[in-house]
């Protein structure tokens, strides 16, 4: 009976303290009442909360990855800025560039995704419980805001130059970025922005981010089919909110 009455706070702090709940501003002093009497009965609510939260993390970013380095995960097209002269390209039979460019661009983009994976276990394994609870606590997409703000720098460190080595297939990269340094000084205003690996850069975080935000939302949809007994009791307890 005891251990039946100590295990009530902290089932009653994990389900209050699940984050994400549209009551959650009225729900907080009952959330810390029930933290408190779990942590006075010997529970560490809090770290095992933050260990849900990390198993939760590490579902949705390895589901990410695996799906977006694919081939075919990625359909990009050169940038709408460059679309006049890529259509003049296939006009006068020179489509084949376009399409290189192309290929070129989402077997770089898929390719880059393998960087991500290691870089997301790091920002998971230095997690402060502070982050865990605080992403709880959190919107529908606090984790994938969380996780990019740690780790868009560090990707995109990681992802250029796998970019830059795709486009150098093409054969004629050393053309393009003349003509792309040519064009940069020229005094025009309102220039279009032609940098293919920029391009490639910012279309990778965006989908990348896209995909962990879709992940995040399964997971505090259907807790309980991410894998994890304590996924579901962390996340399922705001269906009961």
């Amino acid at each position: 009976m005891k251990k039946v009455l100590l295990i009530v706070p902290l089932s009653l702090g994990l389900a209050l303290t699940l984050a994400g709940c549209q009551n959650m501003e009225a729900a907080m002093p009952w959330v810390n009442m029930g933290n408190q009497m779990a942590k006075d009965a010997g529970y560490d609510t809090d770290s095992r909360l933050a260990q849900g939260i990390k198993q939760a993390l590490d579902v949705g970013t390895d589901n990410a990855t695996t799906q977006l380095s694919m081939r075919g995960a990625f359909q990009l097209g050169l940038p709408e800025s460059a679309q006049p002269i890529a259509n003049t390209l296939r006009q006068f039979g020179l489509g084949s560039y376009v399409d290189q460019l192309e290929t070129a661009m989402n077997r770089g983009a898929e390719q880059a995704v393998d960087e991500a994976a290691p870089v997301f276990k790091q920002a998971i394994a230095t997690m402060t419980v502070k982050d865990a609870l605080g992403i709880i606590q959190g919107g529908d997409t606090a984790a994938t805001q969380y996780f990019r703000a740690q780790t868009e720098p560090t990707l995109r460190q990681r992802y250029q130059p796998i970019i830059e080595q795709n486009l150098q297939k093409t054969g004629f990269y050393d053309q393009y970025k003349a003509l792309l340094g040519a064009y940069d000084k020229l005094p025009l205003t309102n220039k279009p922005n032609l940098d293919l690996e920029s391009y490639v850069l910012d279309q990778s975080m965006d989908k990348l981010f896209t995909r962990i935000g879709e992940q995040e939302t399964l997971i505090r949809q259907n807790p309980m089919q991410q894998g994890s007994a304590l996924i579901g009791a962390v996340f399922g307890g705001a269906q009961a909110q």
